[in-house]
């Protein structure tokens, strides 16, 4: 695999981390109805995480650690603040698998594209709508989002 494939999969590694941190935020702010649904997130972002970390390691990396605390976009003083971290989390995640789907093939290019349809999914059912082409915030935003953590790029 070229370096470009072990950039792509620490860029993803690092939004996994983000993701985590975010949604501990989120799960501590949405309202019972949907705590599920973050708490199933979360999950399934740190299943996402431990998966890349020994990805990262196969492809001759070090995996990059997760920060202590990442700054957030915005206040998330309530549950529709709440709901709106959550769906920019999911934003976030799936641009960074579309560049890894970019720079992989074979079963990684897969498994990102997975990860971004999940990604993609989440980020609709938290939104309430999609976007045209998740995970191309260049062709969804027009390129100004960032991608990695929950308030800043890397």
């Amino acid at each position: 695999m070229s370096a470009g494939t072990q950039k792509a999969a620490q860029a993803a590694l690092a939004a996994e981390h983000a993701a985590v941190y975010g949604y501990g935020v989120v799960g501590a702010r949405v309202t019972d109805g949907r705590r599920a649904e973050a708490t199933a997130a979360y999950h399934a972002h740190r299943a996402r995480r431990d998966t890349l970390v020994r990805t990262v390691r196969d492809l001759g990396g070090e995996p990059v650690a997760a920060q202590a605390a990442y700054a957030l976009p915005f206040a998330v003083p309530d549950p529709a603040a709440a709901v709106r971290l959550a769906a920019l989390l999911e934003d976030r995640v799936a641009g960074v698998y579309s560049d890894l789907v970019r720079a992989a093939d074979g079963p990684l290019r897969r498994q990102a594209a997975d990860a971004l349809r999940e990604a993609a999914v989440r980020a609709v059912r938290w939104r309430g709508s999609g976007v045209p082409f998740p995970g191309l915030a260049e062709l969804t935003t027009g390129g100004t989002a960032a991608k990695h953590g929950p308030g800043a790029t890397h």
